[in-house]
């Protein structure tokens, strides 16, 4: 009898090299299906950008998975690939695959480039204990300006213009972290007044002057910075919306910016 071979006949360990093989490769399997679950089926890339044909390639997407929640009895299916079906207000400047977009319309609203954003969940973010993680200063009582710093509120807000966009009426504080996240800006609409949030890592802060200075957008987008459906809250979907906007800002608020340096 060889050495290594069992009584019966069989050898332990080219049965044992087989099946770390198998394990080995159904893991690979397993992984690359998992990681078709975002971004597929890919979307061929032609000249008529909404008619394009879908590339699934192997394995296929896997099934829809459903995901429990934290709190509360709401869940989530992940359908599988979870594709992207929204309509896009771009066009191609060349017909050939690969051209680069632009905005169809108003740049600041269209919601592509730098100013896209995610179809996150329409619900605020929630700490451990059920409460929103975001809430500004009126709500959030417990919280206070430490008095060595600034206090932004009452401050007048400055676009990337030079022009004044409004005065800050309130702060939102991040409960988790312990940060001031947004400021609520007050700006004149026709007819009126709208607050409107502005995030802090697109402000810098004048303490001196009482002045938030904003390079992103100038002081008339202000105006048509995406809003809340609660005064008081902000879901992950407006935040992501409202990043976009800031965002899209510093690349589309003026044609200047969106040409070449040299």
């Amino acid at each position: 009898m060889l050495p290594g071979s069992s009584p019966l006949g069989f050898d332990l360990a080219v049965i044992s090299f087989w099946l770390f093989l198998a394990f080995f490769a159904g893991l690979i399997w397993y992984l690359h299906r998992e990681s078709k679950r975002e971004g597929y089926p890919l979307a061929k890339d032609t000249q008529d950008r909404y008619n394009r044909y879908e590339i699934v390639g192997w394995p296929a997407p896997p099934p829809a998975k459903t995901y429990k929640q934290a709190h509360g009895p709401d869940k989530v299916i992940d359908t599988s690939g979870n594709p992207d079906t929204r309509s896009h207000a771009m066009k191609a400047l060349e017909p050939w695959p690969g051209a680069p977009l632009e905005p169809i319309g108003d740049p600041m609203l269209a919601g592509v480039g730098p100013g896209s954003w995610a179809e996150r969940a329409d619900k605020p973010d929630i700490l451990h204990n059920g409460k929103p993680r975001i809430e500004p200063l009126r709500v959030a009582k417990d919280f206070h300006v430490e008095g060595r710093d600034p206090n932004p509120v009452g401050m007048d807000v400055i676009g990337g213009d030079g022009k004044r966009a409004g005065v800050v009426k309130d702060i939102w504080i991040d409960r988790a972290e312990y940060v001031m996240r947004y400021m609520e800006v007050e700006v004149a609409v026709p007819g009126g007044v709208r607050n409107v949030l502005l995030p802090t890592n697109f402000t810098r802060i004048d303490g001196e002057k009482r002045q938030a200075r904003v390079k992103a957008i100038f002081a008339k987008h202000f105006a048509d910075v995406p809003g809340l459906k609660n005064p008081d809250q902000v879901t992950l979907l407006e935040e992501d919306k409202i990043m976009g906007y800031y965002g899209g800002g510093t690349l589309y608020a003026s044609p200047q910016r969106s040409e070449p340096l040299i």
